[in-house]
Order: structure tokens, then sequence, then C-alpha cells
């Protein structure tokens, strides 16, 4: 019995020992795991990618895979990124030197040749953006690429910021899923419309990144962002609904970023409808757009009432009185457009119900909020609003055109600082962002002028007139200037998100 309690203490003591033997073991692996574990980053976005293709998809620049020839500031100035110096020689022709030591991902150096091949492909694939440069010859000389217009086109250098004029590796075998570009990190591993993930380019020319390993990955559903943050599943989660805020705010290891953006919300009329041909019918929507309510109740304060497609804080932006919301008014228009209330309580016009069908999304999950909130406005004055949620807004604005009437919608109005942009893809007939086929001759012929004006005072002169053509003719109806509202982990250092919305991961950011 003496011996069994001996062995049995014996055991106890060694067990002790082990246990102890070992826990300084694991500690000691841990403080080295510590010190030698891969820093990894993980960001939630709203909008998937079915390529990343950086010519055909905006996810290349974001995800730092991808660069520019140029690229804009916090304070929407044009700095030199992949190009270090540019002049105009003449009015049409623009030469840039592109920096020395730049590489591809394979190891390709980065020269003249390489960015023309890239520029080639570019005007070969996105015809959208291929319009917008107007290029109409290209010349490779060493480090230096020459750019000749077609036309006179003084906005040229800032609409190479665009993210899909990303320089690339053309001879690259899957573009589509790994493409070879020059930023601080490259693909390992793309699954379409679910995640990206990258890993660190130790030959990067702006010096390594301080994070081995980005995932990024892609979800709609805005309140599973919301926990995805709170569960540490993500270290940035994007476009975060204000109504899940206070518990991300209240809770000291996150942080919520709220700024103000360059984007605004609005409601767009297919004006191949005939009902919505009629400017009084447009003008009648216009007046159930309570703005202020918006901004206070859907965005909880985190936004700008709109007074037109530009923000206020531009020089060329609406400076006249906000548009008011007037129920009232919006029945005087029904009715001088033809439209009279039937035994039901509804518009009609010709003994058909004004009976209209509004797209939305839940990408922005603000917006099918908006489209509720002015469903219930329109029943209140006798129009029957028809809400459809649609998974890829831009597919659906296009390849139905029949289908809908209204859309919730919402584009950076002025990316770059100026509203030459904005004008050109949403109202010009061959505009890349004009689903509604929206057609004014006096609006298309000011922004033609304004492409081939360079004086900065006339192009503001020419920009405001081009708002209050829009004003007038209501080919749109605009909401609110959305902030933007990204969660954060306190541990992500060096970071924050910038009003242009084009540059995500950088290799600046940190994380603890």
């Amino acid at each position: 019995m003496l011996v069994l309690k001996k062995q049995a203490i014996f055991l106890i003591i060694f067990t002790v020992f082990l246990a102890f033997v070992t826990g300084c073991g694991n500690s000691e692996e841990s403080t080295y795991s510590n010190e030698t574990e891969d820093k990894s980053l993980t960001l939630i976005f709203s909008f998937s990618s079915k390529t990343i293709d950086p010519h055909q998809d905006w996810m290349g620049v974001r995800a730092g895979i991808a660069e520019t020839l140029v690229k804009i500031d916090e304070n929407l100035q044009i700095q030199p990124w992949l190009a270090e110096t540019w002049e105009q020689t003449d009015e049409k022709t623009w030469t840039f030197k592109i920096r020395d030591g730049v590489t591809f991902h394979d190891g390709t150096p980065v020269d003249g040749a390489a960015v023309k091949a890239s520029f080639e492909r570019l005007i070969d694939v996105n015809n959208a953006l291929a319009s917008t440069l107007k290029i109409e010859s290209i010349k490779a000389d060493g480090q230096e690429i020459t750019f000749v217009t077609s036309e006179e086109y003084p906005v040229f250098v800032s609409e190479l910021v665009h993210v899909n004029a990303s320089i690339i590796y053309v001879n690259s075998e899957n573009i589509s899923d790994q493409p070879i570009a020059t930023g601080p990190f490259q693909v390992v591993d793309f699954t379409s419309e679910s995640e990206i993930k990258l890993e660190r380019y130790e030959d990067y020319w702006d010096g390594a990144a301080n994070i081995d390993e980005v995932t990024i990955k892609f979800n709609s559903d805005p309140n599973v962002r919301a926990l995805a943050l709170q569960s540490g599943e993500a270290d940035i989660v994007y476009h975060l609904p204000p109504e899940a805020l206070e518990p991300i705010e209240n809770n000291e290891n996150f942080r919520v970023e709220s700024v103000s953006s360059l984007r605004v919300h609005f409601i767009l009329y297919n004006q191949a409808k005939p009902a919505l041909q009629d400017v009084k019918v447009r003008k009648a929507l216009d007046l159930l757009v309570n703005r202020p309510i918006a901004v206070s109740e859907i965005m909880n304060g985190h936004a700008t009432a709109a007074n037109g497609p530009f923000h206020s804080d531009f020089a060329f932006a609406n400076d006249g009185e906000l548009e008011s919301y007037d129920p009232a008014q919006a029945e005087i228009l029904l009715q001088e457009a033809g439209y009279e209330k039937n035994s039901d309580g509804k518009y009609e016009k010709d003994g058909e119900v004004l009976e209209l069908t509004l797209a939305t999304f839940q990408g922005r999950p603000e917006l099918p909020l908006m489209s509720q909130y002015l469903q219930a406005e329109a029943a209140n004055v006798g129009i029957k609003l028809n809400i459809v949620t649609v998974e890829n807004i831009d597919s659906y604005l296009w390849d139905q055109q029949g289908e809908w009437d209204l859309a919730t919608y919402s584009l950076l109005s002025a990316p770059r600082g100026d509203g030459g942009y904005f004008l050109n893809v949403s109202y010009l007939p061959e505009g890349s962002l004009n689903p509604g086929q929206v057609n004014i001759p006096e609006l298309n012929e000011l922004t033609k002028q304004l492409n081939v004006t360079s004086n900065p005072e006339d192009r503001v002169r020419l920009q405001k007139d081009a708002v209050t053509i829009i004003q007038e003719e209501v080919p749109q109806s605009f909401i609110l200037h959305p902030h933007i509202i990204v969660g954060v982990n306190e541990r992500v250092k060096n970071w924050s998100p910038g009003s242009e919305e084009y540059y995500f991961i950088t290799n600046k950011m940190d994380i603890e």
C-alpha cells in the first residue's frame, strides 16, 4: 500500500514536472511562432468580382495587385505613380517617363514597350474606357511612352487615374484569374465571386509591404459583413449598414470610419418607357423624395443631402435651393400630365394605371430601404411602385431594359475632382453608364464643349450650366451623397478609407 502511494506521488510529481517542461517548451515555441508568424489581413467587400482582369474589373488597383501611370491623393490632386513625370507637347500629345526599376510580378522589367502593350490590350477589351481615353496612337521609346489623342483632350491625364487603365503583363496565360501586374501584392488564388488570396511581392518597387498575406472576400449581405467584423473573421469590412453600427462603435476593439465620399445615390428613370418620357412625371416622382429624412433616418446622419449630381464642396455643384419634398405639387404635375385618379385612388391615363417597376440591389444596403420609402410615398399619392431586388444591378439594367422603369443606383460622380467623367458616361447617348437612355441634345453639345476646354474657370462654368439643364430635365433624382462606412479592427494600423474608393490594400498598411 505504501509502495503504491509512493508510486502515485512520483507519478503526480512527474506529471507536474512534465507539464512544466512542456509548458516552458510551448512558451518558447509560442514566442518563436509569434516572431515568425506571417502577418495576414482579411477584407470583406460588398460587390463580387467575376474576373480580376484589371482592364475589366475594379479590384486590381483596389486589392494592391495593379497600378496606373498616375493616381490621385487625398486632395484629389494627380500624383506620379508608375510614371514619374509627364508633359504635354501639343494639344493632342502626351509623353510619360516610366520609373526605372519597376518589375511585373514575374520579374519582367516595365518599360515603354510593356506599357504600350498593356494599353493596346485595354483598348481591345474595354470599349467604354477606350472611348473615354480617345487614344489615336501610342509610341514607346525606352522608358518613355507617348500618346496621341484623336482630338484635343485636356483631361487626358486625369482619365488615366481610372483603375481599368492599369498596367499589366499582357503575355500572362490567365489574366482573368491570375493577372501579373506591378502592385505590392500578387495573386495566389482567385475564386470567382467568392475571394481573392494574395501574397506580398518582395521586389515591389516602392518597398515590400508590411503585411505578408491578404484575403479579400465578397459578401452582398450587409448584416453578415457586420457580424464578420465582430467575430474576428475580418479585419476591414466595407459598406456597413448604418443601423448595425452601434455594437461596433461601442466595442473598444473596433472603429468605424465614416468618410464623406465623391459618390451620389440616385434614381434612374428609364426614358424608353412612355410614362417617363414626360418631364412632369419625372418631376412628380422627384418631389416624393424626402432627402433630409433619407439622411437622418436611413443613413443615421452618415450622408449629405444631394442637390444635384455633385457634392456641394465642388465649385461646379448646384448652388441653388435643395429640391423640396412636396407630394401636393407632385399630384398637380401628374394631373397636368393628363393623369386622373380612378375609384381606387390610383392615377391612370387613357384607362391605364400608373404602375412602375423599381429595381434595387443589396450591395449598398441603404438603397433597398430608400426604395421602400419611395414606394410608400408613391402609394400615398396614388402611384403603384413594384420593387424588384436584383443581384447584379448593372447587368440587369442593360440586359433587361424593357423590364424596369426606375432603379436605385450609385456612382462616383466626380472621382477625379471634375464632373466631366459623369457627364460623359451618364448623359451622352453612347455613355457607358446610361442604361436609362438619356438623350438631351443641349446637354450633349455642352458636354462635348467641356471635353475640349482646358481653362479651369471655363470648365466650372460649363459644368454648372450642365447641372442647370439636369435640374430642369430631371433625367435622374439625386438623393444623397453617402459616407463610406467601414468597420476596422483596431489591430489595423496606418490605414483609412479614401473618398475616391480606389486604393484599399497598400504596402504601407500594417497590423499588430
